[in-house]
């Protein structure tokens, strides 16, 4: 059970200390500017520091300008609605008693220089028959003809994201809604609907099979006829979704006549259940299959449907279909070729395959290889009519674009240099241009570079000097015009449309000048980024902020804040919303804030910055934290090493219990959320890319796991977890109070019953959550 009390005796100091300045500076109340302080309530309940909330936008892919969504309300008599249902004017904001009010979003076009606004759809069209409200639009697309609108609404949660849900399609032109499938408005059965490139079809799954049916008619096809609970078409399984970021598992070719999708077989794939206690009077059980580390994979395949026939080719890869992945498949040309990229299960080899679907034919072009593993998988970009494309790779040891003959001939790396290209944003063959976001000189920040598709010209940066912090960029499809997003450590966002040329700003979007001069009323603390060496001379990036009028001779207890796994970077120059806020309040009470980026953080700083952490994981990684806080401790004396604290989330969780068991005359205090302390529990894409397979290589995973180190534990551990994480299950948690038990190590504990890995669910959990570690930190550090 967790103590809490009141800031007591600590806090007490820090009064006495202030009521001490005050005297001896002889500053009187009624002279003195006081600042408010921040507090969990004003940030968590009262949300006070919420910024401006930006539209959807979307490019059209013709290039003639974009559109959003924005809100109207209209009013309607109640005795004749119908006559009322077209209006678009403005009305009055009174209701009278025989008088309705419905609101909704129109979806407004706009010129790619902010000009020609035009609504394109009034919300009233976007009422179904027989109902009063217009359909809540979560996301939607155009048809590649302009002449179609596609709605997805009424979104289910399918694993981590609402993928399942209601797909409605709108005739521009006569104003006729229809829903897809023949389903019933709330069924919420349909995945993933998409347009044909030719407009005339829109395709979809449904319970694990992919059907089409023409655009404006009721005629439902089905084209797979083999998926049930074991066989998924078209969709994914958990593992596939979480670790490769894939949702949507079917491609329309290019002249609309097939559709390439996967094919999983979860057939063999062990269960994971989770127990709720709670919303029943009995327990309920929800399971799905879970591959963990060293176990069974899905079988995984790759198939070209004929929407005429409804036959399948299959492409014939040799080998053991439950030992590789597929994590990304793309048509080349006109459709008459697929490329899949084969990655082996050690994910240290990615194979690209050509298939000729009518030939049913396999010819590898290209092999990417590394020593330890491939850090992630890129769509392949074609260009000139499918005879070459655009490739991610970190042969050169920096991850670089490259230039690709179809047929593997020819390799030009097109942003060559000792730097991280950080994402590839836009392709335009029209412009002989590529722009991707990168880094070169501080990997804390991020900026737009354009390079040339023929690799003649060197690459220049676009983002001014003037935007120094994080920038990124939704471009439209030829390059020429995008929609800018601007933060940095102390600014919360601004958004605008730009003319990439001579990134000239077009139309201002979102401001957040009304936080920003909030934020410039709070007594905030200042900050730092700096770097440091490791014991072996690597260099460490880190940010460090300090209590607000500190007093450079005495000495502060230091919180760090850890994520330290190959899938984030904590060291930022961005807005970080509640979290900087969360931090800036234990500033106020008297706390050091910091945070370092270990080696194998997704840092742009080279491949073997990335991969030193292979088999690894808890060695390296809090090596380098520990070295990080003994240089820290002799730069800056103000802090104090027999206070030092450390949290995580997830894998910072799992990096925190690490920090705490091995260095433990170091870290005092430490609260782990949702950590992963026996990585043979976790699934088998992401760990063991990094960590091997447990079953070949049981050694990494003991000397890199922290439960092997729980008698290590000597200062305060606050353990927290959710009973409903599908992610890092609970299980873990549970194996580590045996293994504390066993020791006798003392410790504190909270489970969070059925929140999942981001625990948020239900009212007040998130207030609830940071309360918890708030305390923990004040009481015992």
């Amino acid at each position: 059970m967790i103590k809490r009390n009141m800031l007591g005796a600590a806090l007490a100091t820090l009064v006495v200390a202030g009521c001490a300045a005050t005297q001896k500076d002889d500053i009187t109340t009624e002279t003195m500017e006081v600042k408010p302080t921040l507090t969990l309530d004003r940030i968590y309940q009262d949300r006070e520091f919420t910024g401006e909330r930006s539209t959807y936008f979307t490019w059209l892919k013709d290039g003639s300008g974009f559109t959003v969504l924005e809100k109207r309300e209209t009013v309607l008599d109640a005795k004749d609605e119908d006559s009322e249902k077209s209006g678009i004017d403005a009305l009055s904001d009174v209701v009278g008693e025989n008088e309705s009010s419905v609101s909704g979003f129109d979806i407004v076009f706009y010129k790619p220089d902010s000009t020609g606004r035009k609504v394109l759809v009034n919300f009233e069209n976007l009422i179904p028959e027989g109902e009063e409200k217009p359909i809540s639009i979560e996301r939607y697309s155009w048809s590649e003809d302009g002449k179609w609108l596609l709605v997805f609404t009424n979104g289910q949660k399918v694993w981590r994201s609402k993928s399942r849900g209601d797909f409605y399609v709108l005739n521009l032109e006569t104003n006729a809604l229809m829903q897809l499938g023949g389903e019933q408005p709330g069924d919420a059965k349909l995945m993933f609907a998409k347009f044909s490139p030719d407009s005339k079809y829109v395709a979809w799954v449904r319970d694990n099979n992919i059907f089409m049916q023409p655009v404006g008619s009721n005629n439902v096809e089905q084209l797979t006829t083999d998926g049930d609970d074991s066989i998924v078409n078209g969709n994914f399984d958990w593992v596939y979704e979480e670790e490769f970021g894939i949702r949507d598992g079917f491609r329309w070719s290019p002249d609309s006549q097939r559709i390439a999708y996967w094919q999983l077989d979860t057939s063999g794939v062990k269960t994971f259940t989770m127990i709720n206690n709670t919303d029943a009077l009995y327990p309920t059980l929800t399971t799905f299959p879970y591959p963990k580390a060293g176990e069974q994979n899905s079988a995984v395949k790759v198939g070209v449907v004929d929407i005429t026939n409804k036959q399948t080719h299959w492409a014939q890869l040799a080998g053991d279909n439950r030992d590789r992945y597929i994590p990304r498949i793309s048509w080349a040309g006109k459709g008459e070729t697929l490329l899949i990229q084969d990655v082996n299960r050690p994910q240290n080899t990615n194979t690209l395959w050509t298939f000729d679907w009518q030939k049913n034919t396999v010819t590898n072009i290209f092999t990417d290889k590394d020593d330890a593993f491939l850090e992630w998988y890129y769509d392949a970009t074609f260009i000139n009519d499918g005879e070459a494309f655009i490739w991610h790779s970190e042969r050169d040891g920096w991850r670089h674009l490259y230039k690709i003959a179809k047929d593997g001939s020819r390799v030009v790396d097109l942003t060559p240099g000792e730097y991280d290209i950080v994402d590839l944003l836009a392709v335009s063959e029209k412009n002989n241009a590529l722009y991707f976001t990168a880094s070169p000189e501080d990997v804390s920040q991020r900026y737009l570079y354009k390079a040339s598709l023929d690799g003649t010209s060197s690459v220049q940066r676009i983002t001014p000097e003037s935007f120094t912090g994080t920038n990124s960029y939704y471009m439209s499809e030829d390059g020429s015009y995008a929609r800018h997003s601007f933060s940095n450590f102390t600014t919360a966002p601004m958004r605008q449309v730009i003319k990439v040329e001579g990134h000239e700003p077009v139309k201002t979007l979102v401001t957040n000048d009304e936080l920003n001069e909030k934020l410039a009323q709070e007594n905030l603390p200042s900050h730092e980024f700096f770097q440091v060496q490791a014991q072996d001379g690597v260099t460490l990036d880190g940010y460090i902020m300090f209590p607000p009028d500190m007093d450079p001779s005495k000495k502060y207890p230091i919180i760090f804040y850890v994520y330290g796994e190959p899938w984030g970077q904590t060291v930022k120059d961005s807005w970080r919303g509640g979290s900087y806020l969360w931090d800036a309040m234990m500033t106020q009470k008297g706390y050091i804030v910091a945070s370092v980026d270990n080696r194998g953080t997704r840092a742009p700083k080279g491949r073997d910055w990335r991969k030193s952490i292979y088999k690894e994981l808890g060695v390296i990684t809090v090596r380098d934290q520990s070295d990080a806080l003994n240089a820290m401790a002799e730069r800056w004396s103000v802090i104090d090493t027999d206070r030092v604290g450390v949290w995580g989330h997830s894998g910072g969780g799992t990096q925190t219990l690490n920090l705490l068991f091995r260095y433990p005359e170091q870290y005092k205090v430490g609260v782990a959320v949702a950590p992963v302390p026996d990585l043979s529990l976790y699934d088998t894409i992401y760990q063991e890319r990094y960590s091997g397979n447990p079953k070949t290589d049981p050694e990494s995973y003991k000397h890199s796991s922290a439960i092997y180190y729980a008698d290590g534990l000597q200062g305060d551990l606050l353990l927290i977890h959710g009973t409903g994480d599908d992610n890092v299950h609970y299980q873990g948690s549970e194996r580590l109070i045996n293994e504390l038990i066993k020791h006798n190590k003392q410790f504190d504990f909270m489970s969070y019953p059925n929140r999942s890995h981001g625990i948020y669910e239900g009212k007040n959990t998130t207030r609830h959550l940071k309360t918890l570690i708030s305390d923990y930190f004040i009481e015992h550090l």
